[in-house]
């Protein structure tokens, strides 16, 4: 970020389109980029009210790399002993008190994030925020 600030708001937007094209990433796989782009993105879009409609399949490849994962997010950890199952569609992994809800507030709630509690159910909520920080 301090690299591409400018000295003015409009200078760090002109640095900041140069690199759009950019090719050059973090060390990540595939999948861990993929889960930035779609948790970071919520991070936005949630406070302003913006939904948006990701493909079921591509959260559920997305859930499946975060239930198996500490490396980015510790969300491996977050989970342990708790069952997630998917309200709309195929994911589900664990097994203890359960938490159901949509995938995309599962993901969320696995890396941490608030302002998805109210869509998620189950004996096992309480401990899944407390985890997330009792955010």
């Amino acid at each position: 970020m301090a690299e591409q600030l400018g000295a003015t708001p409009a200078e760090t937007l002109t640095r900041f389109r140069r690199v759009i094209t950019s090719a050059t990433k973090p060390p990540l796989s595939v999948m861990a980029m993929l889960g930035e782009t779609v948790v970071h993105e919520e991070d936005i879009r949630r406070p302003l009210g913006i939904r948006c409609d990701y493909p079921i399949e591509m959260l559920t490849r997305l859930a499946d790399y975060y239930q198996g994962s500490d490396m980015v997010v510790l969300a491996k950890g977050r989970i342990r002993g708790l069952c997630l199952v998917a309200t709309d569609g195929p994911f589900t992994t664990g097994s203890g008190a359960r938490v159901t809800g949509p995938t995309l507030a599962l993901i969320m709630a696995m890396t941490g994030r608030a302002g998805y509690w109210d869509e998620h159910e189950g004996d096992g909520v309480a401990t899944l925020r407390a985890r997330a920080g009792g955010t």
